[in-house]
């Protein structure tokens, strides 16, 4: 699988979720899409948007964050549907320091009705990119249920969510961590916050979604998305052996 810049120049951390290991097969190249903001897309990087026939954008991100980082994707033949993933705003969990487990935890338990709307973009409106401000938590959270409820491997759900880390740019990660350090001094998890997708992490969520919920199709399930969606959700994502 490509990445961002040879995707999409300009974008962060983009890259297609197709070849993953699922139950019978693999998770169909072209269909979904994760990324984090697009505010930097090159007019190349408009064009190869348009390649891939993405057909619409789930923007993750609070208004304050579309604000400072706005997306232009009016030339291309788009729909973009945001979906604010956080019940407080992005900084509100730097000042509390919370951990990256139980930010998770909170997206999960918090936010049913806005992951199944990301859920029945995938099934009813694709090719679909889901983004954030980075592509790390918001979208790595909402991209592996999607994945996972479709039968996708635990394990390649949660290496698809840890190469992120890989994916920021150093100078980036940086210049964010110095702003986070002057602005929350105290803070211990800034780090971990702002540039790490540690798969550990992703597996313990995983563990809570099946204890919880049994699993991520259960979980959908309990937020009242359909068996017939769930399968539908299936026969998009995955091609069969």
């Amino acid at each position: 699988m490509r990445e961002a810049p040879d995707l999409v120049p300009g974008a962060l951390n983009f890259r297609d979720t197709g070849g993953l290991v699922a139950e019978g097969g693999r998770t169909r190249p072209g269909v979904l899409f994760r990324s984090g903001n697009l505010a930097g897309v090159t007019a190349e990087g408009r064009e190869a948007i348009r390649a891939l026939r993405i057909r619409t954008v789930v923007d993750l991100r609070d208004d304050t964050e579309v604000a400072y980082e706005p997306t232009d994707l009016r030339s291309l033949d788009v729909v973009v549907d945001r979906v604010p993933l956080f019940a407080g705003s992005v900084a509100s969990f730097f000042r509390a320091d919370v951990t990256l487990d139980a930010l998770y935890r909170t997206i999960v338990d918090d936010s049913g009705d806005a992951l199944v709307r990301v859920a029945r973009r995938v099934i009813a409106d694709g090719p679909v990119l889901v983004h954030c401000s980075v592509g790390k938590d918001r979208t790595g959270v909402s991209v592996a249920l999607v994945l996972a409820a479709a039968g996708v491997a635990e394990d390649d759900v949660i290496a698809d969510y840890a190469r992120t880390e890989a994916a920021l740019p150093a100078e980036r990660n940086a210049m964010v961590l110095a702003y986070l350090r002057r602005t929350h001094p105290e803070a211990r998890n800034l780090e971990t916050l702002a540039t790490r997708s540690p798969a550990p992490v992703m597996r313990g969520l995983l563990d809570h979604v099946r204890q919880r919920y049994g699993g991520a199709a259960g979980y959908l399930r309990h937020h009242g998305v359909s068996e017939e969606e769930l399968h539908a959700l299936r026969r998009i994502l995955v091609i069969e052996d």
